[in-house]
């Protein structure tokens, strides 16, 4: 299979209504089916985390560096997606489209190790307030332990070609495209020279790709503080959300119309080629 077709074989197993709480069955099906994926490239570390008294899982995968740089102790780069939806839709772009995309790049680096270690994690319960990614990042932080970069995957596969398709938080739209056929990188300011690097070769990939940097962990633009990476910003490493840009585009976003049907999978394979390739640049 090519890529687009992978990522639609990951889609079909994912997307389904997965609420950790009213949609358990859902859910179990698609941390199993993570669980095996990532098995694929290495060992799958289950990490739990309570919330209300109820245990919940993040997956994580962690690949090692290239041979040539295993010496060198570098900091991990942390690419996650978060696998959970609220109740009642099935989530195709929310979030499978991540999901899909992590799975794929397990595969890619898994066999082309970067020169940094890559963890790749399966957040669970974003949607009820970033509760896996509080944990992870905590873990970080209380161990002291250094970042190289977070990636969050936050909705991928959405796009509209038409005119005044996309919307934005005040003020942004004079600075950005109308219409919703690019794929965004928003982070905070440590990431500024990482965004101008992944922006680029993305681009060079052929996929349209912007990227908007906020200060003070995004506070002064509510909009931007949406998924994974959130509590990376607050505890002080540097982090980045991939996005189609959920609801300002998307107007399937928490609906249970947002099925694979509404999905552009030209859009999404080259979203997920385009990561590959500018991945692979981050210096």
């Amino acid at each position: 299979m090519n890529l687009k077709e992978r990522l639609h074989s990951h889609l079909i197993q994912i997307v389904r209504d997965r609420n950790p709480y009213l949609a358990s069955a859902g859910h179990f099906y698609v941390q199993q089916y993570i669980r095996e994926q990532l098995a694929e490239w290495g060992t799958v570390e289950i990490n739990d985390f309570a919330v209300r008294g109820r245990i919940h899982h993040n997956f994580i995968l962690d690949l090692p560096p290239s041979e040539k740089a295993s010496q060198q102790g570098l900091s991990p780069i942390i690419i996650g997606a978060h696998y959970d939806t609220v109740p009642g839709t099935p989530g195709a772009d929310d979030n499978a489209t991540g999901v899909a995309v992590l799975l794929e790049l397990a595969r890619e680096l898994a066999s082309q190790p970067l020169k940094y270690p890559v963890q790749l994690v399966a957040f669970d319960m974003e949607e009820s307030g970033y509760f896996g990614s509080t944990h992870h990042a905590a873990k970080y932080k209380q161990q002291k332990q250094s970042i190289r970069l977070m990636i969050s995957l936050e909705m991928l596969g959405y796009c509209d070609r038409t005119p005044n398709s996309q919307s934005y938080p005040a003020r942004l739209k004079y600075f950005y495209p109308n219409c919703g056929d690019f794929i965004a990188l928003i982070g905070n300011l440590r990431t500024v020279g990482d965004m101008m690097n992944l922006s680029r070769n993305i681009r060079k990939s052929g996929q349209a790709c912007e990227w908007l940097p906020v200060p003070n962990r995004g506070l002064i633009v509510p909009d931007t503080r949406r998924s994974d990476h959130v509590p990376f910003w607050d505890n002080g490493y540097p982090a980045i959300m991939v996005t189609d840009t959920a609801n300002m585009r998307n107007p399937h976003y928490h609906q249970a119309s947002d099925k694979i049907e509404t999905l552009d999978l030209d859009f999404l394979a080259g979203v997920c080629r385009g990561l590959i390739e500018a991945i692979r640049y981050i210096m």
